[in-house]
């Protein structure tokens, strides 16, 4: 409780805020980058459902504004948080797993990118959970991202516009479809469940 404590601490300085804010603005205009190509041959109705981790971090670089000049979006946490979190989990997922099936060795398939993306993807779901004592949102916002997510898995795998995936990977398309779902699900029922439990406590505090 004590580590919980010093860490909530740490992050809510106005100079962490700061750097935190720069890495992830300039990692959401690098994730639009990533999806240059994608987005070119996307019809027009369905560019918003695309590139999700860069929006996710979007999000959470406004999440981190607003706390810089000392306001609250419950919405835009809640969006955050979720998709921050579902999104990390997923693509380190789906790049390990594009290198196990690769017909390379695992180390071989994986060029330095792929670390890369690893390691900012998993740093991503880790700020998710890291700035819980900070949110304010409540199950109304809950309810309005949860709906947004799964439209968006849905949508992703009925018209066939999820991220680029290991040739290899999309040929198991409906695994993955399974997958993306249930993380969905695992990553609204974390947020409900941090956001009641913060509930509890801000009563009995």
């Amino acid at each position: 409780m004590e580590v919980w404590r010093t860490w909530s601490f740490f992050l809510t300085q106005r100079w962490c805020l700061w750097v935190l804010f720069i890495i992830n603005f300039l990692g959401t205009i690098y994730g639009y980058y990533w999806y240059k190509n994608q987005l070119a041959v996307t019809p027009s109705h369905f560019l918003v459902f695309v590139p999700d981790s860069p929006t996710a971090s979007l999000a959470f670089t406004v999440v981190l504004l607003l706390l810089l000049i000392g306001k609250k979006i419950p919405l835009i946490e809640a969006f955050a948080a979720i998709t921050l979190f579902k999104y990390g989990i997923w693509a380190v997922v789906m790049i390990i797993w594009g290198g196990i099936v690769d017909a390379q060795p695992f180390f071989e398939a994986l060029v330095w990118q792929h670390w890369m993306l690893i390691a900012s993807h998993l740093g991503m779901a880790a700020q998710a959970l890291l700035f819980v004592h900070t949110y304010s949102f409540g199950w109304k916002e809950i309810g309005l991202v949860a709906a947004w997510t799964l439209l968006n898995d849905t949508l992703d795998y009925v018209y066939d516009i999820h991220p680029w995936l290991h040739p290899r990977v999309d040929a198991m398309w409906p695994a993955v479809a399974v997958f993306t779902v249930g993380l969905s699900l695992i990553s609204i029922s974390l947020f409900a469940f941090l956001a009641w439990k913060k509930e509890i406590e801000d009563v009995h505090f």
